[in-house]
């Protein structure tokens, strides 16, 4: 019998990181507390290496590998690059935050970029085995980061429910794709997809496996009413790893969702576009009205996350391309968002302070103006206020949704996102009408006071000129689908 090696090409990013992974572990045993700046540029160097290996393997043809098990295609190339993009900008932030607080260690760069691996694994996953080694490499990673902080009991609370949570829903999730392994046969999501569509297997196992898969997607995601866990832990873990887990997994859980339910059972739109119509507008109706209740910035965040997950789904319950394309422009958007207002929060944070109330937001003009200009620019946005980006992030879903024919959708999702902008706006006016508790000046690195510079006129820009991103989302679709 002859052995047929398969296909490296496709994984040639995922085998690297894998090796940076275990060169900067072998790294920080040698160089030590004082030399860790070593392993940070280790932990960059490896990111780069990934996004070069990505862009010059981009292909417009789907390419599968490991019989089927790992696909390459536009969706995961793009979204690959903007997970290495979005980590990167999370170690920049996060150093001097860290190192501050004891946790500049290298298992914070081992446990990030592990994390990073499986969201790689899970954007290019064909394969229910695949998709559960990546989800859970990111899931294991994520619990230890919380926790890394071992003096803090917040912190340790946090990961304990985290971990309890996650635990409950993996199982969920195992439990739906044996009910789909039984109803069809396979575990190989094309295989799973054309059995659907046959008519093969009995419809209601298949449905029974679908509530379990969409509630253990729902967790991922932290989509209402299985969002729990998302308060305490943003909450509970030091900024950094909030800002870590707020952002690029995002990137992960839409790919997620488009593999399985999109690829996968797609057929059986009919069950699925009802659950996630529930889960929408439980997560914008709690996440808005929650979070006005808030008085933790972070709590407030968690929430925010919840309400915007509900807009996400908005974009799958279209059912066609442009929906799918509008919640991948969404989910991009709402990443580069929550990774400045995160950023900010680490700013006004300082040695043995932690700025985790949203008072601490007062008279940041008077502080630094600058600054108070980039926080409204993310404020007016998530808020969906135009021209910033994230106005035209919920004008394509809800333009998705409509033309689905659920215009009584589009229209809660209009009223919640108004009682939203709340929460939003009150701390625009505590920047810019309270007086300062403090007047101790900000001082920033300068390669942090550049990227959120960056980061926040990103979100300006692109949203007096979204076409290019838009455009972006749409080809990525269209090419993988």
């Amino acid at each position: 019998m002859n052995f047929l090696p398969p296909d490296f090409t496709p994984a040639y990013s995922e085998i690297f990181l894998l090796i940076m992974v275990c060169v900067i572990m072998l790294a920080d045993l040698a160089t030590g507390e004082k030399k860790r700046y070593i392993t940070y540029y280790l932990a960059q160097v490896a990111l780069i290496g990934c996004g070069l290996l990505t862009f010059v393997s981009f292909s417009t043809e789907t390419i599968y590998t490991f019989s089927g098990m790992f696909v390459d295609d536009s969706m995961a190339d793009i979204l690959k690059i903007m997970v290495y993009v979005t980590v990167s900008a999370v170690l920049i932030y996060s150093y001097t935050y860290v190192s501050e607080r004891g946790i500049l260690t290298g298992e914070f760069f081992s446990l990030i970029l592990f994390a990073t691996l499986g969201m790689m694994v899970m954007i290019s996953a064909s394969h229910f085995l695949t998709l559960y080694i990546g989800l859970e490499l990111l899931s294991l990673s994520l619990y230890a980061l919380v926790a890394l902080r071992r003096d803090s009991f917040a912190a340790t609370e946090a990961a304990m429910k985290f971990f309890v949570l996650g635990a409950l829903a993996s199982g969920f999730l195992l439990y739906g794709m044996s009910m789909v392994y039984g109803a069809t046969g396979s575990l190989h999501i094309l295989n799973i997809s054309e059995a659907i569509q046959d008519g093969v297997g009995n419809h209601e196992v298949l449905v029974i496996g679908l509530v379990f898969i969409v509630a253990g997607i729902s967790f991922k995601l932290s989509a209402a009413p299985f969002h729990m866990w998302a308060p305490d832990v943003y909450e509970g873990a030091p900024t950094a790893i909030t800002l870590f887990i707020g952002s690029a997994p995002k990137l992960a859980a839409f790919a997620f969702v488009m593999r399985l339910l999109i690829e996968g059972m797609g057929a059986m739109v009919a069950d699925w576009q009802g659950m996630l119509v529930i889960l929408a507008v439980l997560s914008m109706a709690i996440g808005n009205i929650v979070a006005i209740a808030q008085t933790n910035i972070k709590r407030m965040l968690a929430y925010s996350t919840i309400s915007h997950m509900g807009f996400l789904i908005l974009g799958f319950i279209s059912a066609d391309w442009n929906g799918y394309s509008a919640s991948l422009f969404y989910v991009i958007t709402y990443v580069l968002m929550t990774l400045g207002i995160f950023a900010m929060i680490m700013i006004l944070s300082r040695s043995g302070f932690e700025a985790e109330k949203i008072s601490d937001f007062k008279g940041l003009n008077k502080r630094n103006a600058w600054y108070a200009l980039m926080t409204m620019i993310l404020m007016f946005s998530l808020a969906g206020i135009p021209p910033m980006v994230g106005f035209y992030a919920k004008l394509a879903v809800l333009q998705a949704v409509v033309n689905a024919g659920f215009v009584w959708l589009a229209v809660a999702a209009v009223i919640f996102s108004l009682i939203g902008a709340f929460y939003y706006l009150r701390i625009v006016k505590f920047m810019y009408f309270d007086a300062p508790e403090t007047e101790e000046p900000l001082t920033v690195k300068g390669d942090v006071k550049l990227l959120i510079s960056a980061n926040c006129l990103a979100v300006l820009v692109l949203g007096i000129f979204p076409q290019s991103l838009m455009g972006l989302s749409l080809y990525a679709i269209q090419n993988s689908m």
